[in-house]
């Protein structure tokens, strides 16, 4: 797949649809730990309308090309490590993915916050499109410290997205085999940093605010209520889970933060990689979004945000997983029996599976 190739495949999309997008700014992402010290990432992808996501690997010394102002050419460079991810509209670039030294990460959407660099002032050798930034730095760097001593050599600049016809508004997660997490940031044309020891991110607003936010949360506990007692009387609670009424509930990012920092931090951890595989799994379903949960309009019938897939990363194994809304079997990407050689990216469409498997009762 070429970039020549997904460029003509996005000159048939009609630039109204932007236009009609609804609000896409539901993405949830952690990152776990397990007993062994394995880490885990995790994380959802809603949007307004179907991305068209294909399960993709670039491989090494791929000859990468970012995207200049009018959708021209611009800075090329060389992957060093092979990626395995998710794409969207028929790109070679990773929305999602993990490159074979265990460093992965996302995009995440970041609308009313997201200020790029101005491409006129720019410089064009060392200029990304807000699209372009995870695939360089996944296909560059084998670390978080790797990456954050690198970011200021680039920019990430002003670029309409063809199919979107808009400029899309992201921010970046970023997490190593070492358990060390980033989080990258444009706002007003540079780029703002944050370690991340939570290992969770949303979306808008800036990661700061997120974190002074949890205060509002301070008592929330796993553990379960006392009976309180009143003038003699004891009022037990009703049932299980009474350490965490006030626990928002509702798709807005500030209250998946707080539910994914109370989730990932009070999960019984798993001995090794596998086991924390499915917790993860287990996490992520608290975040999924059916189609008319959220809606741009009362009688919106055919524009809903809705969770299109959710993947896993293995850090410490190098098996990127995923699972999409009308296949919610985890398939799987190994990096360590992957072609990791070539000189072009090999995609896979996330097929749908209406295909449920009977209960097998052993034979008498």
């Amino acid at each position: 797949m070429s970039f020549r190739r997904a460029l003509g495949r996005l000159a048939l999309a009609p630039l109204a649809l932007a236009l009609a997008l609804a609000p896409a700014g539901a993405c949830t992402s952690f990152l776990l730990k397990a007993a062994d010290g394995a880490r885990v990432y995790g994380r959802t992808l809603e949007f307004g309308f179907p991305l068209e996501s294909e399960a993709i690997v670039i491989p090494r010394n791929y000859a990468a090309r970012a995207t200049g102002p009018e959708g021209k050419p611009g800075w090329g460079w060389k992957s060093r490590y092979a990626i395995a991810g998710l794409n969207a509209f028929g790109l070679p670039v990773v929305v999602d993915g993990m490159n074979e030294k265990g460093l992965a990460g996302g995009i995440l959407y970041f609308p009313g916050f997201a200020g790029y660099a101005d491409p006129k002032t720019a410089d064009p050798g060392h200029a990304l499109a807000p699209w372009d930034f995870l695939t360089w730095a996944l296909g560059n760097f084998a670390s978080v410290e790797e990456l954050r001593a690198a970011l200021d050599t680039i920019a990430i600049v002003d670029v309409v997205q063809p199919t979107l016809g808009i400029v899309p508004p992201f921010h970046y997660t970023l997490h190593d085999a070492s358990g060390a997490s980033l989080v990258v940031e444009p706002i007003g044309g540079r780029l703002k940093i944050y370690e991340n020891p939570l290992g969770v991110v949303t979306n808008a607003p800036s990661f700061d605010w997120h974190l002074t936010n949890l205060r509002n949360y301070v008592k929330l506990s796993p553990v379960d209520a006392p009976p309180l007692k009143i003038a003699g009387e004891s009022f037990a609670p009703l049932g299980a889970g009474s350490g965490l009424i006030g626990v928002p509930g509702d798709p807005t990012p500030p209250s998946r933060f707080v539910r994914a920092v109370g989730m990932t931090l009070s999960a019984e951890p798993q001995k090794d990689a596998a086991g924390t595989v499915r917790l993860a799994e287990h996490i992520l379903n608290n975040f999924d979004i059916p189609m008319g949960l959220v809606r741009v309009a009362p009688q919106e019938t055919s524009r809903f945000e809705f969770t299109q897939w959710s993947s896993i990363a293995d850090l410490s194994s190098r098996v990127y997983y995923v699972k999409s809304y009308d296949n919610q079997t985890l398939r799987s990407i190994d990096l360590n029996r992957s072609e990791l050689e070539g000189r072009s990216v090999r995609a896979a469409p996330l097929r749908p599976s209406s295909r449920i498997a009977p209960v097998e009762f052993p034979k008498h």
